[in-house]
């Protein structure tokens, strides 16, 4: 048995004024930072180590895994040599047009039943954007090709990215139809832990909040 580690971010400057965020790379907050570095003591707390690590091309997510490995293994010899691979695939949701807005100013453009579908649709994208669909077409082909082999070599996987990115995957692990798939959150910060068999199929599943 593996362990597959899926965190969403810590808080970013433009979660925290509520902006769609999508490919733009704002930093994280004092808060975020201490989601991330306390993801990590949750983890470590489960005593989960990991072989290798993958996250997306967004310094949000980047610095979230920079902190939960370096609570894990900061006293550890191989803290150094733990592998961390940088994907665009495991970008969040391109929000196109709204990416920079308020939610709250684009519901008054827009009109909040338009801006509740591009938000919470599986297959209707924003403007110029991506829908959860279009994201999980990039998401899905990468963890099959790059992460499911690691997975099925008994490593243990920490994928570090966005709640969207990490949706995508949800969707396969847990075996959810679109339908139920945008009826799931996670938050900044939020972990969750697969039990992944030798075929790279989850055999159990624990979250553990911020």
């Amino acid at each position: 048995m593996s362990q597959l580690v899926l965190i969403r971010h810590g808080q970013s400057v433009w979660n925290a004024k509520n902006l769609f965020t999508g490919w733009r790379d704002p930093d994280l907050t004092p808060q975020g930072l201490e989601e991330a570095k306390a993801a990590g003591q949750n983890l470590k707390s489960a005593n989960i180590t990991f072989d290798m690590a993958f996250t997306s091309e967004l310094s949000r997510a980047q610095k979230t895994c920079a902190l939960v490995l370096e609570a894990l293994h900061k006293e550890t010899p191989n803290k150094e040599t733990i592998p961390t691979i940088k994907a665009q695939a495991l970008n969040e949701r391109d929000y196109g047009d709204l990416a920079g807005l308020n939610k709250d100013e684009a519901r008054v453009r827009w009109g909040e039943e338009q801006v509740h579908i591009w938000r919470r649709s599986y297959d209707t994208p924003p403007p110029n954007g991506e829908s959860l669909k279009d994201t999980a077409a990039r998401v899905l082909p990468y963890y099959e090709s790059e992460i499911v082999p690691h997975i099925k070599a008994g490593k243990n996987i920490l994928v570090a990215a966005h709640g969207n990115s990490l949706r995508a995957l949800i969707m396969v692990l847990d075996k959810l139809s679109p339908a139920a798939i945008v009826e799931v959150n996670i938050a900044t910060g939020e972990s969750y832990i697969y039990e992944m068999d030798d075929t790279a199929q989850p055999q159990s599943k624990n979250i553990l909040s911020r």
